[in-house]
């Protein structure tokens, strides 16, 4: 069994060891853009897939039909800068389901959820590593991105129906920062060894 390259060489972990300390590793434009069409190719699939639901003239749409994940297409959700959470807001926000985004292919590349929509990031969050990672691998291959997030508002407030609506997205769109998905894209912007 061969091992994930990380982007980070000498077998340390960017998390025991100041970036400074560590020697990137390159990946060459034609692996990222070979990564990126697999994972695209993957969610145009879904995109065009995703079945068409007759509606009723009189009858108003039910909360479950209008959680359920065939419905929500996060590349419509308006663009938000992937710096969120630097924006000083007055109060925690709201439940919600969060999707990072690189427009530039599109590719759906991390789904979440959220009790409180303007605090989720301020901490710490493994995905702000993967983003800082994928953004410089590009750089250092001469690529553009177009990272974003975007947030649907009308996710369930009690945390189990969300949780489990997360987990139909993270398996329908088979984003590739979901650590569920690793095993089946890879590891390259997550900075840990994995198999690949």
């Amino acid at each position: 069994m061969t091992e994930q390259l990380s982007l980070f060489s000498g077998g340390h972990s960017p998390d025991r060891f100041p970036r400074h300390r560590l020697q990137s590793l390159k990946m060459s434009a034609a692996s990222i853009e070979q990564w990126k069409q697999q994972v695209y190719a993957f969610q145009q699939q879904v995109k065009i897939g995703a079945p068409i639901q007759q509606e009723s003239l009189f009858e108003l749409p039910s909360a479950s039909t209008q959680q359920n994940s065939d419905s929500l297409d996060p590349f419509a959700l308006r663009q938000q800068n992937v710096e969120f959470w630097r924006w000083k807001s007055t109060d925690a926000g709201i439940a919600a389901l969060y999707f990072v985004i690189d427009y530039e292919l599109p590719l759906l590349l991390y789904v979440g959820e959220t009790a409180k929509s303007e605090q989720r990031w301020k901490g710490g969050h493994d995905c702000k590593r993967y983003l800082d990672n994928y953004a410089q691998a590009h750089y250092q291959a001469g690529l553009s991105t177009k990272l974003g997030t975007a947030f649907w508002l009308d996710a369930p407030v009690a945390t189990r129906p969300r949780q489990q609506l997360e987990s139909s997205l993270i398996s329908k769109w088979r984003s590739p920062f979901n650590k569920e998905n690793w095993e089946l894209w890879g590891t390259p912007f997550t900075g840990r060894k994995q198999d690949f």
